[in-house]
């Protein structure tokens, strides 16, 4: 028999408790029990001599029904029975996962996630010998536990998805690569630890397969992640360069410094799809930046349509004055496309002196009112203004002064 496995914090080796760290939020016991059934009605004093097979068939009533249950309802609710008797349940379920009747190991497989919160042992071995199963049944089983497990005990994983995601059959590859990126959410370094044998193989399906997995990393792998997504755009195979390019928008949020590191190193690609998702990262980045500055003038100049339209779009945002209007003209010399030589005209346009009369005088200062002689004409003069007008302004009277 193996050796009793230990689950253990990839990036700590501390053995993980009952409540393991890297348990998705929301996701409980409920979540790794079996399906909710008649089951769940047993008392816990019947549950061992049930899934032992010690005692005949229980009969309950459930939902207005009357229900025979036997050992298979016995082993789906061993995770409920009390501390005290865990060791005689943990025995149980691995009897059962060895049992000779593939209904009893599907229900064993059920029982594993839910269970081994509290007791591991060799459950981990157990459903890696059920995923090599010769019953189909018994191992799509198996595949479901190994995704509920996985993100759980990376550790006690390892070797099970290292086997898994090379797998020949197509069924059993899929699901370790879904098993892989749910563990990845919780444990990127997991993650990365594959991606880093996976982006070296031969067999593209498997680099295309795990640079799918890119996204999930992108944003806590930390530097780790950063060099697989580099070396991925570097692949020779473009579908495994089109998925790395679609972490770069990712990167531009969390980390534009990489960011920008890798654009730059693609801003030359061939492919629409890689071309595509550049652009949307360059319009992320930080334009004050000299880096970003130089891209966005080397893709204005750019042989393909699109990434010209976007970064011609921006000139105007990280130039001005004589250096956007000299850059604009450059560019017109080569443009071909008639909406873009639009544009480039009226940037490359000095509106001092090619620009229309209200355009020149923009920059003139308003001139000060003179008033017309008509205006004057309405406005009494001094001496006119009446006795009163004086006495309520305090100047004296002509009376007054002699």
């Amino acid at each position: 028999m193996a050796r009793e496995y230990i689950a253990r914090d990839p990036r700590t080796g501390e053995r993980i408790g009952a409540k393991p760290k890297g348990a998705r939020k929301g996701v409980g016991i409920a979540a790794l029990s079996p399906d909710s059934g008649p089951w769940q009605r047993l008392e816990s004093h019947e549950i061992l001599p049930l899934a032992d097979g010690e005692s005949g068939k229980i009969e309950i009533l459930a939902d207005g029904k009357r229900w025979l249950l036997g050992r298979i309802d016995g082993i789906k609710a061993l995770a409920k029975v009390p501390e005290k008797d865990a060791e005689r349940a943990y025995d149980s379920l691995v009897d059962a996962l060895e049992d000779d009747f593939p209904d009893v190991r599907i229900a064993a497989l059920k029982t594993l996630p839910s269970f081994s919160l509290r007791r591991q042992g060799i459950l981990l071995h157990c459903l890696s010998d059920r995923l090599q199963d010769d019953e189909d049944s018994v191992r799509e089983e198996a595949m479901t536990c190994l995704k509920k497990v996985a993100p759980l005990f990376p550790s006690g994983c390892e070797e099970i998805l290292r086997r898994e995601l090379r797998d020949p059959r197509k069924d059993h590859r899929g699901n370790a690569f879904e098993a892989l990126k749910l563990a990845s959410r919780e444990w990127p370094e997991v993650g990365c630890l594959h991606l880093d044998e996976l982006i070296r193989e031969e067999e593209d399906d498997l680099r295309i397969r795990g640079s799918m997995i890119l996204r999930t990393i992108a944003s806590k792998g930390g530097a780790e992640a950063w060099d697989l997504i580099g070396w991925s755009l570097q692949d020779k195979e473009v579908r495994v360069r089109r998925n790395a390019s679609k972490t770069l928008t990712i990167l531009a949020d969390v980390e534009p410094r990489v960011a920008v590191i890798l654009v730059e190193s693609s801003i030359g690609e061939d492919d629409r799809q890689i071309r595509g998702s550049v652009i949307k990262a360059l319009k992320k980045l930080d334009i004050q930046s000299p880096r970003v500055v130089q891209m966005i003038l080397q893709g204005a100049a750019d042989k393909d349509l699109d990434m010209r339209r976007a970064c011609i779009g921006q000139i105007s945002i990280i130039l001005s004055g004589q250096e956007l209007r000299e850059a604009a003209g450059e560019l017109l010399k080569k443009e071909k496309d008639p909406s873009l030589r639009r544009k480039l005209k009226s940037l490359a346009m000095d509106p001092d002196f090619e620009g229309t009369e209200q355009e020149k005088n923009l920059k003139l200062a308003a001139a000060d009112y003179v008033p017309k002689d008509d205006d004057l004409e309405d406005i009494p003069a001094p001496d006119a203004m009446g006795e009163a007008d004086k006495r309520q302004s305090g100047r004296p009277s002509s009376e007054e002064g002699r």
